[in-house]
């Protein structure tokens, strides 16, 4: 199989003409109203159109062909705002425009374009070619590169670990970077003792693929600097703490978060924003082998700090732990992690919403902002400073994995929080990187969580 690289944007739009057929966006009340041309409402009231959100009907043309087609909002149609993603495999292949006054334009291509996302790595049948016509107001290149970061981390994702272990991320990031004339430097194997990121090595050293530090530099000094930091765990066997076999059976998404990242990255340096960005993906596979790091063990990490080894299936903060240690020597003015971390953050908020933790006030509520306005959801857990106690180690200076089970998403958002002492702003992202069930925008598999609403953040900040 050839190497995945990023290559180009998506083609989902174009722009309306005489050969472009109409897709009516509806509400039920639309139908009763006559906002609609009469011959359509008629049809659509024949064929049993009553407009529910995802419905979907055809419109008779001359010689059999299709004239047009009427798509249903439902009620309320701000509580599924991507619904069209459920368009791309309705409508036929060919150029279609949009025709509605209840939904915003650009907000309908964005949820047309997640929604025609197909993993086909791996599959002979190809997707069929449906394009949307968009007004001139809208952005259509803005929409591409959004489509293109959700694309990325979405493939990065679902490529099985036999194609996406830690050389083939290396590669891909390489690629990303080659793309946009960034720099990359990576520090591979033992390089990472001499140079200081041993828990990166400790990690990653058990695979036949060896540990690696990524890190991606684009843009000007003197422009505001951020940092983005991913967990990259190509998978994660638990190590000698070995999960189960249910519980392994994800585990190639542990890279998840270094996916989300690059996602990000993309977005940033395709609009070509006015930032001096730094991207590290600490990039291991937590494997079994002779020389596995042990229950018990304890290290010292880049930034000083030891650390006692309570549970080899805590290795994603380890990795963290040095990249986080290593971006905040030179401090940015907004740092973000974004990890597959804790089963915690699942039992906390579910699989659908991204949760953070920042003591920022002010980026909180910018964060909060733009996830109401992209329609990418995420919400704010706290960084409890009377959990900290529960990381301290009677042997080291704190545990991987405190006793008890309990508030584990905060634990571990706080021993990461001991490696950032200088960066102005910092913001950790627990996310789950997986689509667990079929949405109109997205099918079952490698996803984006709030990589939409953090490029709205950094582009406003770009643009102060």
């Amino acid at each position: 199989m050839t190497p995945y690289q990023y290559t180009v944007r998506p083609a989902l739009f174009s722009q309306k003409g005489a050969t472009t057929r109409p897709v009516h966006a509806v509400t039920p009340a639309d139908l009763e109203n006559g906002r609609l041309d009469a011959a359509v409402t008629d049809w659509a009231k024949a064929a049993g159109f009553k407009a529910e959100a995802g419905a979907f009907t055809l419109l008779p043309g001359k010689d059999g062909g299709v004239a047009g087609a009427v798509f249903g909002l439902g009620k309320n149609p701000s509580e599924q705002p991507f619904i069209a993603g459920k368009l791309s495999k309705l409508l036929p292949p060919g150029d279609w425009h949009l025709e509605g006054e209840g939904v915003s334009p650009e907000q309908f291509a964005l949820g047309f374009g997640l929604g025609s996302y197909c993993f086909s790595r791996y599959k002979t049948e190809k997707s069929k070619d449906v394009r949307l016509a968009i007004g001139a107001s809208a952005d259509a290149a803005d929409l591409e590169r959004q489509l293109a970061g959700v694309f990325l981390a979405r493939d990065l994702v679902n490529i099985p670990t036999n194609e996406m272990g830690p050389d083939e991320l290396d590669a891909a990031f390489r690629a990303l970077g080659a793309h946009y004339g960034a720099t990359v430097t990576t520090i591979v194997g033992d390089d990472l003792l001499t140079q200081n990121f041993p828990l990166i090595h400790t990690v990653g050293r058990a695979s036949a693929s060896q540990p690696r530090l990524l890190e991606m530099r684009w843009g000007k000094k003197g422009d505001p600097r951020v940092t983005l930091v991913g967990k990259g765990v190509c998978f994660d066997t638990g190590g000698l703490d070995i999960k189960g076999a249910a519980n392994m059976a994800l585990m190639k998404k542990d890279m998840g978060g270094a996916a989300n990242v690059m996602g990000l990255a993309l977005m940033i340096m395709d609009a070509g924003l006015a930032i001096d960005l730094q991207v590290l993906v600490p990039a291991v596979e937590n494997s079994i082998s002779a020389n596995a790091f042990r229950p018990g063990d304890i290290y010292k990490s880049r930034k000083g700090i030891t650390v006692q080894i309570d549970n080899t299936d805590a290795e994603g903060r380890l990795v963290l732990a040095d990249a986080l240690a290593y971006a905040d020597e030179n401090p940015p003015d907004l740092l973000i992690d974004m990890a597959t971390l804790t089963g915690a953050a699942r039992v906390a908020l579910g699989t659908e919403l991204a949760p953070y933790f920042t003591d920022d006030e002010d980026l909180s509520t910018r964060l909060t902002a733009a996830a109401g306005s992209q329609a990418d959801p995420m919400w704010r857990l706290p960084l409890w400073m009377g959990y900290d106690k529960d990381i301290r180690s009677r042997a080291a200076d704190i545990t991987n994995a405190p006793s008890g089970g309990m508030a584990g998403a905060i634990t571990a958002a706080l021993f990461l929080k001991r490696f950032v002492t200088a960066a102005k702003s910092w913001v950790h992202f627990d996310i789950y990187a997986w689509v667990a069930a079929d949405k109109p925008h997205a099918s079952v598999g490698g996803e984006a969580f709030a990589i939409r609403a953090l490029y709205k953040v950094i582009k406003d900040m770009a643009a102060r």
